[in-house]
């Protein structure tokens, strides 16, 4: 057995960055990956990669009437109202995707498809926060279940998710089990990575991650696949997120590069998995820089490949190979 080499996104448009950006802030971000992902895309063919793609289930709504109609009966109570796209966000959208690009992206979807080698995975309904204050299980089941209807428009049959803002509630893993979910992607094992609710996301340890990215402070946090809990459900742990480029810390590209490919090289040599992640609007800006840097690391995962039969695959994917 192999190592593998485990690629997910989180795809979400403005709906993963509603209650904490604007469109006079980080429109252009979003917009721009109507015209990145294509390219992505191309990447992945070049390098014979298998991703996963989390997508949030409003995006399959080809227009505002079709979205309404798959809302849930039970919608979630956060604490915060800020956190729901039910209080005012959704009057504030266009009718579809000519119109409003910002949040509807049926057609990129299609454009995933059409690779034919991908895997189209749930990041809930509503971008659903599953830590937040006032939210419970009932309302969770309701709005996964609404994702997993809308994904049945495309024939697709969902079997893997990634939790918004990586809050994974291991209270609903019944829940999970009961509408048909096998994986999820779970989080580095080192503290400052565990999930917590947005407030209680403390400064010291965003700084550790960031410094994480940079320097092997947490390890390579690769893994093997296997069960983990009673409920049989699968985790697939991230390894690493892929931070954007940042012109301040430019000085560090290196650093950042280095901190990836080793964990790479580490998980081929001892028949490991590794799995990077990012989302699509994370290379809405600095395009060239972002590029650049995952050429390189498709270039390390090429020699990799070579050299270890380092190999791509899906989350799913990654099961089915083991079973």
């Amino acid at each position: 057995m192999s190592g593998k080499l485990i690629i997910s996104l989180d795809f979400e448009l403005m709906w993963g960055v509603r209650d904490k950006k604007t469109i006079a802030n980080y429109g252009s971000n979003i917009l721009n990956v109507h015209n990145t992902l294509p390219v992505l895309l191309d990447l992945f063919r070049e390098y014979d990669i298998k991703a996963t793609f989390a997508v949030v289930g409003f995006l399959f709504a080809k227009d505002r009437e079709e979205l309404i109609n798959y809302i849930p009966k039970i919608k979630p109570n956060y604490l915060d109202k800020n956190l729901s796209p039910y209080n005012g966000y959704l009057e504030s959208i266009g009718e579809n995707e000519d119109t409003d690009k910002y949040n509807f992206g049926l057609s990129l979807i299609q454009k995933i498809l059409d690779e034919d080698k991908h895997e189209i995975c749930t990041h809930t309904f509503s971008h659903y926060y599953c830590k937040e204050e006032g939210q419970d299980n009932i309302a969770f089941y309701h709005d996964l279940n609404q994702a997993i209807l809308i994904a049945k428009k495309l024939d697709l049959r969902i079997e893997s998710i990634i939790f918004p803002r990586n809050q994974y509630n291991s209270f609903y893993d019944k829940e999970l089990q009961s509408l048909g979910i096998k994986v999820y992607r779970g989080n580095e094992r080192s503290w400052y990575y565990s999930p917590k609710e947005g407030k209680n996301d403390a400064l010291s340890r965003r700084i550790l991650r960031l410094m994480d990215s940079y320097v092997n402070i947490s390890g390579h946090n690769c893994f093997r696949v296997k069960s983990n809990d009673e409920q049989g459900l699968i985790d697939m742990p991230s390894s690493r997120f892929l931070r954007p480029y940042n012109k301040k810390l430019k000085m560090f590209e290196p650093l950042r590069l280095n901190r990836i490919k080793s964990s790479m090289t580490y998980a081929a040599k001892n028949k490991l998995n590794y799995h990077l992640w990012w989302h699509p609007h994370n290379f809405g800006s600095n395009e060239r820089e972002n590029f650049n840097f995952l050429t390189q690391v498709l270039e390390h995962y090429k020699f990799l490949k070579g050299n270890y039969d380092f190999n791509s695959t899906t989350m799913i994917g990654a099961v089915k190979k083991n079973q």
